[in-house]
């Protein structure tokens, strides 16, 4: 027999699964489309003058472009997958990815009412530094080559049966974008719906005082151990904060609260998943170091200058 205890974790973590596959489906399908009917209007060569990586101010100009998008860490990937088809620069495209769920507008709104205006200014310098860094610096190390070929590729038109080689019927803007849409959620379909099983159970199963315990102030490895834990973790912008709010109130180092938040907004094990569609395991590696190593520095930066 479950105890109560059991049964509730279960409720939670099947909870979680529905609302993040209610949720995060629409939100790919409504982005994908919304990327799609950009395109239609903004020319891939104009997208690519704006966000080159040989123009120094493409690299702002992306960080902050993420920082005016409320994307979470998920719903970023189909407005990464048009700036790939875009021929968009690698560089800034990277700076794009990290910044936007780091720095979208529920979230530094909500770390402005929470935290107050320092913290919050020190969150964005640090985040949009680190991104803009980063961006930047796996550009000049060639991991440009670690993206799929695939995910440059437009999908091909679906064509049925007999109506192969036959001349076709004129279709409508619209519904070519809504074509291209579905195909582009049908492929990352399995890696989305892996994603959102593997953090609903975490999040089901993984209590609060936990968290707080592993990441107290009396631990002197708390902000790495909070970096790492936030990325299992499928936090929406909503949430991560008040939940930080609550993990502090347990005892969990404000260090660590920072890495915690860094490590959940900016990549959780559902984008991670994600991203597999689109990179190789070595561009994984390199964003995942990338967010990790951004969060421990921002915790520890944080217990330096406002203990």
């Amino acid at each position: 027999m479950f105890t109560q205890s059991t049964v509730n974790m279960i409720q939670e973590t099947l909870h979680m699964f529905m609302f993040l596959a209610v949720e995060l489906t629409i939100l790919f399908l409504a982005i994908s489309y919304l990327v799609g009917v950009l395109q239609e209007y903004i020319p891939p060569s104009k997208i690519q003058s704006i966000l080159s990586s040989k123009n120094g101010k493409g690299y702002l100009v992306a960080g902050f472009l993420g920082a005016i998008t409320p994307f979470c860490s998920c719903s970023t990937i189909p407005f990464l997958k048009g700036l790939l088809r875009a021929k968009a620069g690698f560089g800034t495209m990277m700076v794009f990815l990290f910044a936007s769920p780091l720095l979208n507008p529920i979230i530094i709104g909500l770390f402005a009412v929470t935290f107050g205006l320092q913290v919050t200014l020190f969150y964005f310098i640090v985040a949009m530094g680190v991104s803009v860094l980063a961006g930047y610096s796996l550009e000049k190390m060639g991991f440009e080559k670690y993206i799929k070929a695939e995910a440059y590729e437009d999908p091909k038109p679906i064509c049925c049966g007999s109506t192969c080689g036959a001349k076709a019927e004129p279709v409508s803007k619209w519904k070519r974008i809504w074509d291209t849409t579905w195909k582009d959620f049908k492929k990352v379909l399995p890696y989305l719906i892996g994603g959102i099983a593997v953090g609903s159970m975490i999040y089901g199963f993984m209590p609060t005082e936990f968290v707080a315990k592993m990441a107290s102030d009396s631990n002197p490895f708390a902000v790495p151990i909070a970096a790492i834990i936030g990325i299992p973790l499928y936090i929406r912008a909503e949430a991560v904060i008040p939940l930080s709010a609550a993990l502090a109130a347990k005892g969990m180092g404000l260090g660590a609260v920072m890495a915690l938040i860094i490590g959940s907004a900016g990549a959780s094990l559902t984008e991670v998943i994600l991203l597999k569609s689109l990179f190789k395991n070595q561009m994984i590696i390199a964003f995942l170091t990338v967010i990790i190593g951004m969060a421990i520095t921002a915790g520890y930066l944080y217990g330096i200058i406002f203990s």
